[in-house]
């Protein structure tokens, strides 16, 4: 059984990558791993495969692998750019691909999510461009930026009002100089907390708990500790230090999962609270939907 406060905190949690490195497999198997995983026991962790807008076309030979009950969910890559004006460009280019990607593919195919990189030169008006581009589709946007980046761009992003448009904080990567510091992480947390701005996290989260690994050289940061720091911070307005102290946890047994509460350490939270806080601590990219769920049993928690 699953503790009812695991289920909670991490339902919907993977987006999986099975791209991108390190695993960097090719479309084909990436994409019959997705529908495997859809139909698995552990799919209630599952959420959206990532795949870029560039491969939808390719993408399209395999739609075949899904089903109405067992629809292939996507979080679709825009290209990354270096100036607003092929931003511009590319955004557009980007909806268009999803509109027809999705009228192609009728009950198979839903975008749900669309991942681009903000250019330096982005202002509240240059996003208000973005917004109209993007206003017929019922799509959850995340923007990215460098992580010391990360507060300005989430107080830009909540002046605009905007639900559907979120932050994404890029967690990690193949060598050390690609992870944040826990304190940046924080800083992102509580920001997306403070202006109500949705969060997710991508790459580095293939471990439940924080832990050094030698392929990276550096510490990598758990998807429990960040998702759990995501929702106990708000629920308890956490101050940075706080929440630093828990994304550093590196002990397992710090964390605690009932039927009816999410504890770690002298900390709780109920089940209905997870459920709202996770609607702005969304999900995080992996390019493994199977080492997260290994560890998990490993620690008794699946």
């Amino acid at each position: 059984m699953v503790a009812a406060s695991l289920r909670a905190l991490l339902v919907r949690s993977i987006d999986y990558a099975g791209m991108f490195p390190p695993c960097s497999l090719e479309l084909e198997p990436a994409l019959k791993n997705q529908a495997e995983y859809a139909r698995s026991a552990d799919s209630w962790m599952l959420s959206a495969f990532v795949l870029q807008v560039a491969k939808f076309g390719e993408a399209g030979r395999f739609v075949s692998l899904f089903d109405k009950q067992h629809p292939l969910r996507v979080s679709t890559l825009g290209a990354k750019t270096d100036n607003f004006a092929n931003f511009q460009t590319e955004l557009k280019g980007a909806a268009e691909a999803i509109r027809a990607f999705q009228t192609q593919h009728v009950d198979l195919v839903s975008v749900a999510q669309l991942e681009m990189v903000l250019p330096k030169d982005v202002d509240l008006a240059k996003l208000n461009d973005a917004a109209t581009v993007l206003a017929d589709l019922k799509v959850q946007t995340f923007w990215e930026t460098p992580a010391e980046l990360a507060d300005q761009t989430i107080a830009l992003l909540a002046r605009m009002k905007q639900p559907s448009f979120g932050y994404k904080l890029r967690t990690g990567g193949v060598t050390a100089d690609a992870f944040p510091s826990s304190v940046q992480i924080a800083r992102a947390i509580l920001a997306s907390t403070r202006h109500h701005v949705p969060i997710k996290f991508t790459a580095g989260l293939h471990h439940p708990v924080l832990q050094f690994r030698d392929e990276v050289k550096t510490e990598m940061h758990g998807f429990l500790n960040v998702i759990g720091a995501g929702v106990l911070s708000a629920e308890h307005q956490w101050d940075e230090a706080q929440t630093v102290d828990m994304l550093e946890d590196q002990n397992a047994k710090s964390f605690e999962f009932h039927d009816t509460v999410f504890a770690w350490r002298d900390w709780e939270i109920t089940l209905d609270r997870i459920k709202a806080r996770r609607k702005f601590i969304t999900s995080f990219g992996s390019c493994s939907f199977d080492e997260p769920r290994e560890d998990l049993r490993q620690l008794g928690m699946l």
